[in-house]
């Protein structure tokens, strides 16, 4: 067994779902579109999700759960899964990250790293 073995890469792309959004009564809506990979030798099934959502008044929440959307995917070598989720923040900037607890057929369990991303209302960052 080797580090390369098990490796899972996470990316993520967001969106700022305005007609969702009522900045006055401080909801933001984010969509983020998440690409897990399995760029390891095995396949792997994600079991449970970490998220840390962090506002811009520090404010945190944190979410766990088992799978993502109602799934916990089975990902083969070199393939990945794609779902599409959303936060919800008091403030027009925040962040999340995170990491998802994973299983490889051979019984392996290791945290696959979510890189920190941000969450932005257009314009609100320069």
């Amino acid at each position: 067994m080797s580090e390369n073995d098990y490796i899972v890469n996470v990316t993520a792309k967001t969106t700022y779902v305005k007609s969702q959004s009522i900045p006055e009564k401080k909801r933001f809506v984010f969509a983020y579109n998440i690409s897990i990979a399995n760029d390891g030798k095995h396949p792997v099934t994600l079991l449970r999700r970490r998220w840390l959502i962090t506002d811009a008044n520090c404010k945190m929440q944190e979410v766990q759960g088992d799978g993502v959307i109602g799934k916990q995917p089975r990902i083969m070598p070199g393939e990945s899964f794609k779902y599409t989720s959303a936060a919800i923040l008091e403030t027009p900037v925040g962040c999340m990250q995170g990491s998802y607890e994973m299983i490889s057929d051979d019984g392996v369990e290791f945290d696959a790293p979510i890189p920190v991303f941000n969450l932005s209302m257009p314009n609100a960052l320069h």
